[in-house]
Formats: structure tokens, sequence, C-alpha cells
């Protein structure tokens, strides 16, 4: 039993009265609790069980009645409309032949040129240190040499500071190579959201060789590499078993040419892939053209090449912000409607007879306001819920921000 104490210079029934004279003769649960919670020791405390008694539409909540802060770890299909594949390649004509088709090609899930919900889903880009695969400047006084533009572009955003080149596992002693060259993808920020989900992507890539899956070696754990960009994992081949509760099978992160295929950055929605490596297993429909007397555009050879793959499966990753707020409808509250067809007449009789003695009602939604009685939320029940004064009602309802 908790005992009330009084403190020095204070009484209690004094500071009741002088409340109760402040507010007009109105004092809630939640106000008389905080009072007396004042005079309370030895660690005991009252709680307000679900705030006071509402006689009207609104509804204050408790000190106890939500809980805020809690994070979600969600992860949906990286693709338009949350789907996991994507198995349908789509370009723009009209983006591949103005000036930004020499530095990247966008890739939709649908013919922009006929369906107007097509969705850009990630971009093919080719780069090359020196410049190879663009019109030089020898040959043309207006270029841009865009694959070298492309190459230092992801390098700054990438590497360290003191890396000159993107290096890629080997099988040779050295255990690195270093690649003049790089073939991108970079998928959308609007398909990746916070970030790819490590362990759950794969990529098939077709050619002259024949068809190879393409997955990174994570092994859905944390990587044992975190650089400028964050989470570096290799790329591999192998296969994500879906479907069978084996784990991924990673083949080989290296080609027979023993060169790396390329490195996988989950944080930024990148994919840097070895176009020699590739080219050992793919085939020689995505060897780079280095021709400096025109714009090769060499990201079309990767594009051909994802296309005649036919299924790129990713899955993303976010951590979402819950809120949980408790609503509370006790046997006395809302057993009436302020619904114009609850009554009939201009005396206000009840459209059912024995809502009396036994009034009723549904309960189909749940609206948050703020103090100005601005509605922030709206929560609708999957079916009507009945209440009258024999019931009482508890609805959870979940923010995600």
């Amino acid at each position: 039993m908790a005992q009330i104490q009084g403190q020095a210079g204070v009484n209690l029934s004094t500071e009741l009265a002088n409340y109760l004279s402040a507010n007009q003769g109105n004092l809630t649960s939640e106000q008389l609790t905080q009072i007396i919670n004042q005079y309370l020791t030895g660690g005991d405390k009252l709680a307000a069980q679900g705030g006071s008694i509402s006689t009207g539409i609104y509804k204050r909540f408790g000190e106890f009645d939500y809980v805020s802060g809690k994070i979600e770890v969600v992860t949906t299909g990286m693709w338009s409309g949350d789907t996991g594949s994507l198995t349908s390649f789509y370009t723009s004509s009209t983006q591949a032949t103005a000036a930004s088709g020499d530095y990247y090609y966008n890739v939709y899930n649908a013919d922009p040129s006929s369906d107007t919900s097509a969705a850009i889903q990630f971009s093919l880009a080719y780069g090359h240190k020196f410049g190879s695969g663009s019109v030089s400047l020898e040959n043309n006084d207006n270029s841009t040499i865009a694959t070298k533009a492309t190459y230092a572009q992801y390098k700054q955003i990438l590497l360290d500071q003191d890396d000159e080149y993107f290096t890629f596992v080997s099988s040779s002693t050295a255990g690195t190579h270093d690649s003049d060259d790089i073939y991108v993808i970079n998928v959308a920020r609007a398909r990746y959201k916070e970030k790819m989900d490590a362990g759950n992507w794969s990529l098939k890539l077709s050619g002259s060789n024949g068809i190879i899956t393409l997955i990174d070696d994570s092994g859905k754990k944390f990587s044992d590499t975190v650089g400028k960009a964050g989470r570096v994992f290799n790329i591999a081949s192998g296969s994500l078993n879906l479907g069978s509760q084996a784990e991924a099978t990673v083949e080989s992160t290296y080609a027979a040419n023993g060169e790396g295929y390329g490195l996988f950055y989950p944080d930024q929605g990148l994919l840097i892939l070895n176009p020699s490596a590739l080219t050992e297993v793919v085939g020689s429909n995505v060897t780079p053209s280095l021709s400096v007397s025109s714009e090769a555009q060499n990201h079309n050879l990767l594009y051909e090449s994802i296309k005649g793959g036919g299924d790129f499966e990713a899955r993303r990753t976010e951590n979402v912000s819950t809120s949980h707020y408790f609503v509370r409808a006790t046997n006395r509250e809302y057993n009436y409607s302020n619904n114009p067809t609850y009554v009939t007449g201009s005396d206000g009789t009840f459209s059912e007879s024995t809502f009396e003695t036994n009034p009723k009602t549904f309960i189909t939604t749940v609206g948050l306001f703020n103090d100005a009685n601005e509605m922030l939320a709206v929560a609708k029940t999957s079916q009507p819920i009945a209440k009258s004064f024999d019931k009482e009602v508890l609805i959870k309802v979940k923010l995600d921000f």
C-alpha cells in the first residue's frame, strides 16, 4: 500500500482545491494522477489507464497510450511495384541519341515510347581512365571525352583519395588487379531507397559463351571491407538458391583470366564490373571498343547482354521509424454516433428503437489529431468493430515514417 506524505508547506487537499478552482472544477484522471504522484514515496506511482473518459468524438492520449522511436528493418522487392525480379528491359531512343547517351543509358521496365507507366530502374555506363571508347580531342575539338569523365566521376565517389584505379580481386600472387576501364550499373535512387540488400540480388548476363549469373560474396553477413562509399563486396559467379533452404552458392570471384568480376556497393546502389573478366565468361559481345575516332557507347553492349539474360533479381532494405498508438474505447465511450442516420426526426428519436436501452456503434475509422485539431493520420479497421456498453475496444495504430 502506498503512503501519501505531505511536503513542507504544501497540503494535498489544498492543492487539489486550488487546481479545481483554477480549472473551473474540471479535473481529468491524468491531472489527478500527476498531482497525487508528487506525494507518493518509495517508488510507488499511479498510472492513468487509457486517459480520461470521453463524452465526445475526441480523446486525448494518455502517457501510456503510445510508444514511439521504434526502428524496424523492412525489405521489399527493389523494382517498380515492389517486385523482386525484373525480366523486361527497355531503353529510350530519344535519350540514347541525345548527348547524355554518350555517358549512360537509362533502362526502363516498359517501353517509354508507348507506355506512360514506364519508369527508370537503373542506368548503365562505361568508363575508361584514359578516355578510350570516346572520340578524342584530336578527332573532335568539341569532344567531352565521356568515358574518361565517367571513370573519374565514379572514382571520386567510391575510391579513397590516393586510389587511381578501380582494383578487383585477382588469382595472381599480387591478389589484386588494377583496371583501366569499368562497366557501371547504377540503380535508380527511388528503387533502392536506403540500400540494396546484400546477398539478395542476382544478375544474368548472356553472350556468345552462354549465360552467367552474378551475385555478391557477402553471404548475407557484414562485409570485412568498409570504404569511402560504405560497405564493399566482391561480385562473384554463383546462385542465390532461391526456393530452397540452402545458402547462396559462390562459385568464384574471378574469371578464367584471373581477374575479378567486380565490386558491389550496397549503400550506393552501384555495381562496378570488370569488362575484361566479363569478356572471358560472357563472350566477345561485351568486349568494349577502345577506339577514339567516334563515340562507341560501350554501355550498349552491357545493356544487350542484360536484356539477353532476361533476369535481374534484387531486393532493398531500409530502417523504418515506427510509432504505436493504443486507441482505447472503454465500455462507457463511443456507444453513440453523430451520424445523421443514427436518429430520425427533429426530436432526435433513435432510428433503431432498441438503441434506447442498448445503443450500439460500429468503429471503422480512427483519426489522429494534433492539439490544433488538425488531422495528421487516418487508420482504417479491416472490418467494422462492434461497440456497446458491454464491450471495450483496443485498437493499435502503427505509423511508419
